[in-house]
């Protein structure tokens, strides 16, 4: 896995940018992430000050996330529970869909008629 980290109006920080990738890290247990790009930006005229957008290249659909909060660490829990949410709720989507396949019954078939 690829990973970016970006920082904004924000001092790139040994501790912060390693709990960074120890989270992302984490969510490559459940899913395949081939590059994951994290923007950690502060926007002193706005409040909260603190925004984290994340970007997970995965196989299928990209992930996108977005968190805003008064600390870094806050919003990017944020935006983390935000991609949690959207891995689990593929995950669920593909099990129901496989397990309503399995139910469903058989179509019938003609058989092909000999001339």
């Amino acid at each position: 896995m690829k990973l970016n980290v970006q920082h904004l109006n924000v001092r790139s920080q040994d501790g912060l940018d390693r709990w960074v990738e120890d989270q992302i890290l984490a969510l490559g247990e459940a899913r395949q992430i081939d590059e994951a790009n994290v923007r950690l930006e502060c926007r002193f005229e706005s409040s909260p000050p603190f925004a984290v957008r994340i970007h997970l290249v995965t196989p299928g659909p990209d992930l996108f996330a977005e968190g805003h909060d008064h600390t870094l660490r806050a919003a990017f829990t944020k935006a983390l529970t935000q991609l949690q949410g959207s891995i689990a709720g593929r995950a669920t989507r593909r099990l129901r869909r496989l397990k309503s396949n399995s139910s469903a019954p058989a179509a019938k078939t003609r058989s092909a008629r000999r001339l």
